[in-house]
């Protein structure tokens, strides 16, 4: 039986993920299908002022809201799967996720970017490859919007002439 672990943030490259999943499942219905939200942790300050029963129950209704396309998806397509969510950083726990399944492969969507924009951009995907032996399969989603294809290096490049200038006078 093959494992797949499937980060899902809601968004429509996560779905690109599930729909090669879908794919993968029909291929070798042996396929075991395992989507993970991953919900960041919440400040200490606000920690402090807000319950940890409420605390939980917000998160838990984030990744519902997170899951939900994926899940209605596979629920679709009648095909069996499982829903988890964890609480930290997400690079760490997908990778710490897929090695409690036991997963084979992890697999991930990401936008369509260019050179410069991935080695500006901390990227989850780069970070899960840096932290994991798991084979990962990567699905590539959409493009980048306008504003990340142009303002990310208008912006680099703003910063890299403001430095010059501070350097010539």
């Amino acid at each position: 039986m093959r494992r797949l672990l499937i980060p899902v943030d809601g968004s429509a490259n996560s779905l690109c993920a599930v729909h090669h999943a879908l794919g993968e499942y029909r291929k070798n219905p042996q396929t075991s299908i395992h989507l993970l939200n991953v919900r960041p942790r919440m400040s200490r300050y606000l920690a402090r002022h807000v319950s940890k029963r409420d605390r939980e129950q917000w998160r838990q209704g984030e990744a519902e809201k997170a899951l939900r396309p994926a899940r209605e998806l596979l629920d679709k397509s009648g095909i069996p799967y499982a829903a988890h969510v964890e609480t930290g950083d997400t690079a760490e726990a997908v990778v710490t996720k897929a090695r409690d399944l036991r997963c084979d492969c992890i697999l991930i969507s990401t936008a369509r970017k260019d050179s410069l924009n991935r080695l500006l951009a901390a990227s989850v995907t780069n970070r899960i490859l840096a932290l994991t032996d798991i084979p990962v399969e990567i699905v590539v989603g959409r493009d980048v919007s306008n504003l990340e294809s142009i303002g990310i290096p208008a912006g680099v490049g703003l910063g890299i002439a403001g430095l010059i200038m501070l350097v010539l006078d």
